[in-house]
């Protein structure tokens, strides 16, 4: 049932040559889901999501200041540089944070592409201003695709993209909708896989899939025991080893709250006369990244709201090693978490997991909340 997203994610680059080859269409990678891809979409642009490989490599040393960027930059930067997006035509971000942003403009130098775009995203999206400074923006990247793809994009073309990218949403969260059961129908590693391999595929034909999987979902049952409702809060991560190792400790990962889940889906584009307003107010109000969190803090309501929603019994509070914003955010999560009676466990990710040790931190974790559910 979700061997079809396993292939995909991976198979992530395959796909992808397959379909340049299939379709004659352009290929291009995005280094944050701030990117408003509906644009891309709309002038049969393949939007692909860039991420690392979880290999340990000094390839990137010559490149970027790799003591003290985080090791998820320096792994997407390492994958062009060894040639395995060979396929893309085109590269862009939206601002997200300077580590990404130097990444970014890395490959921009030493991996020459035919375009390339930097999209200016607002990090203060509580500005009255916002919604319209970044309409302006997306109204120039938007003229940028239409020069490079030769392709004018339309109301129409536009409104298609839009729609699909809705349905995607909506479906993902008839799926994640499930989460909430006493025994969920899918683990979180199956959930991740799907999340992920949807930054990757066509929508159009992931739709296909999300739309057999929600028909089939119902009634499925796990050969094995829920155990302790977890939920995962942090910077970006893809480390599926790391979520299987979890979910073997008689436990499950409910619900999440990162850019390769719930983050990248969460709200919809809500139509409107002007498209390219619809657009920029759904990105400025999506949940945010804690780089967009301020002055209020409107990540940690939600966070809290998800928690009660998918019942968790308990958070881990992922960090990729230097990332600077989420480092600034976990300890007030941690605390607005903990007030609420939901213990958490805060883990460093770096380049590659080390498995061992975080299983026995998960287990000595996970063992005090099974006592405490034995108690109460």
């Amino acid at each position: 049932m979700f061997e079809v997203f396993k292939n995909w994610e991976k198979q992530r680059h395959t796909y992808a040559k397959e379909w340049k080859k299939t379709t004659g269409g352009k290929v291009l990678g995005y280094f944050c889901t701030y990117v408003p891809e509906e644009i891309l979409y709309a002038a049969g642009v393949l939007p692909v999501r860039i991420l690392g490989s979880h290999e340990p490599t000094d390839l990137t040393e010559p490149h970027i200041f790799g003591g003290m960027f985080c090791p998820f930059s320096r792994d997407c930067l390492a994958q062009g540089l060894k040639g395995r997006y060979d396929y893309l035509d085109g590269i862009m971000i939206a601002q997200s944070c300077l580590h990404i942003r130097q990444a970014f403009t890395s490959w921009q130098k030493h991996i020459p592409l035919e375009f390339s775009y930097y999209l200016c995203m607002p990090n203060n999206v509580q500005s009255s201003r916002a919604e319209d400074y970044l309409a302006g923006e997306i109204l120039e990247f938007k003229k940028a695709v239409e020069e490079w793809t030769g392709k004018e994009i339309n109301e129409e073309s536009l409104s298609q993209s839009i729609e699909t990218y809705n349905h995607s949403r909506r479906l993902l969260h008839q799926v994640y909708s499930t989460r909430k059961q006493e025994n969920p129908p899918l683990t979180g590693e199956e959930a991740m896989e799907m999340v992920i391999s949807n930054q990757m595929t066509d929508k159009s034909e992931h739709n296909q899939a999300l739309g057999d999987l929600v028909k089939n979902l119902e009634g499925r049952k796990l050969d094995r025991q829920t155990g302790t409702r977890l939920m995962l809060i942090g910077s970006e991560n893809d480390d599926i080893p790391f979520i299987h190792m979890l979910e073997s400790l008689n436990a499950t990962v409910v619900i999440d709250e990162h850019c390769t889940g719930t983050r990248y889906f969460w709200n919809e584009v809500v139509t409107q006369n002007d498209l390219i307003k619809a657009i920029s107010k759904r990105y400025i109000d999506r949940p945010p990244c804690p780089s967009k969190d301020w002055e209020v803090r409107r990540r940690i309501p939600h966070i809290l709201s998800l928690a009660k929603e998918y019942q968790v019994s308990g958070a881990i509070l992922i960090q990729q090693k230097f990332c600077d914003p989420h480092e600034l955010d976990i300890p007030a999560i941690a605390k607005a978490l903990e007030t609420n009676g939901i213990r958490t466990l805060f883990l460093e990710f770096d380049v590659t997991v080390p498995i061992g040790q975080f299983k026995t931190r998960c287990e000595a974790f996970l063992e005090i909340l099974q006592q405490e559910e034995e108690l109460f």
